[in-house]
């Protein structure tokens, strides 16, 4: 039995759950301009190593077995008429609407193009790049800058490698200072030269840049790891700039409603419920947000299902690979800082295979 039409926008982590979550109980759309699904987390190494270059992309048609995956990209949601609006003019009508519409990243951890073969074409330019380099840039100290600064050095030991990053340590937004010391010593124990407290811009001249102090930095390649911004730019292009914060962000109450609407939800990278922009988050959303749909869909009058709440993450475990055999973890203790593990922690749990395995599974395929 299903109940209700539900609509949702994107198709990355939390998209992928809550649609599939749905499936069994709803009549499920999934809109997505891909035509695969973009295993993000794979994608730095994929920028780098060849053999990697395929690893990312996952097939949709596997992720539902009752619902559809419309390749499409949403303009606008109507919500007089209760249907959200392709780019085609095309309208699906829903009881239910998911905002789930993503971040967009820097490359190589950005989907280039709007087919799979320009994606890929695009990671083997980064490649192609990389392997010929002499001096390669990365802007930015979070986990993405560490752990593309640890690719680009495990692949070409021959290389300068330098990362800037403008803070006054490595990782400093997880608040362990241990993490930041470990991932430091690990990039200059492999002749990674690392700068802290070096804000970067470009330079006057290409391939140069200029640091928050005036020093000039020469490099042929340079990757920037310094941040996200909310999918939103279409829902502000849509009319619907009144549900976004100041930084783009999608506002949403507890229970993951965007504010003010009984039938629009918003999960992950998108929303303002945590500033962690990380998958577990995005995949814990998605859960709840699917008990409540479930709830909204099927329960009516004194027999209305009491809807969960969403508690912001402010720790959660944080796996930084150094390639594929190293790495650090981060696991929160209660009532003290987070634990800081080694490496075969982080190999067995992510560096590894940067879960893809999990993810194949996630959409229906199997582990290899």
């Amino acid at each position: 039995m299903h109940d209700g039409d539900v609509v949702v926008i994107g198709g990355g982590y939390a998209g992928v759950r809550l649609a599939r979550r749905l499936d069994p109980v709803a009549r499920v759309s999934l809109v997505d301009r891909k035509e695969v699904f973009f295993h993000r987390i794979a994608s730095l190494r994929a920028g780098v190593r060849p053999e990697w270059s395929v690893t990312p992309f996952i097939p949709y048609d596997r992720l539902l077995r009752h619902g559809r995956v419309v390749v499409g990209k949403a303009v606008r949601i109507d919500t007089a008429e209760r249907q959200v609006v392709l780019a085609t003019g095309d309208r699906l009508p829903y009881d239910v609407v998911v905002i789930a519409s993503g971040a967009d990243y820097p490359e190589p951890a950005r989907f280039t193009g709007t087919t799979t073969d320009e994606a890929v074409k695009a990671l083997a330019g980064h490649q192609q790049k990389i392997a010929t380099a002499e001096h390669i840039l990365v802007v930015g100290g979070g986990p993405s800058g560490v752990e593309l600064g640890a690719e680009i050095r495990l692949a070409r030991p021959d290389a300068r490698v330098t990362l800037a990053h403008a803070g006054p340590a490595l990782l400093h937004s997880t608040g362990v200072e241990r993490a930041g010391r470990r991932a430091r010593d690990w990039l200059e124990s492999h002749d990674v030269d690392v700068r802290l407290d070096s804000f970067m811009s470009p330079g006057n001249d290409f391939g140069t840049y200029r640091d928050g102090h005036g020093k000039i930095i020469e490099a042929d390649l340079s990757f920037w790891a310094t941040g996200t911004t909310p999918n939103t730019l279409w829902m502000r292009l849509g009319g619907h700039g009144a549900w976004l914060n100041e930084t783009g962000h999608v506002k949403v109450d507890r229970t993951l409603r965007v504010e003010g609407r009984l039938d629009v939800f918003a999960v992950g990278d998108v929303n303002d419920a945590t500033e962690l922009k990380i998958t577990p988050a995005a995949l814990a959303q998605a859960d709840l947000a699917a008990w409540n749909i479930r709830a909204h869909l099927t329960s009516s009058g004194r027999h209305r299902k009491q809807l969960r709440l969403y508690r912001a993450m402010h720790r959660t475990p944080l796996i930084v690979p150094f390639g594929a055999g190293d790495g650090l973890t981060l696991l929160p203790v209660p009532g003290g800082e987070s634990a800081v593990l080694g490496g075969r922690t982080s190999v067995l749990a992510k560096a590894k295979t940067l879960m893809t395995p999990y993810m194949r599974r996630q959409l229906g395929y199997t582990a290899t």
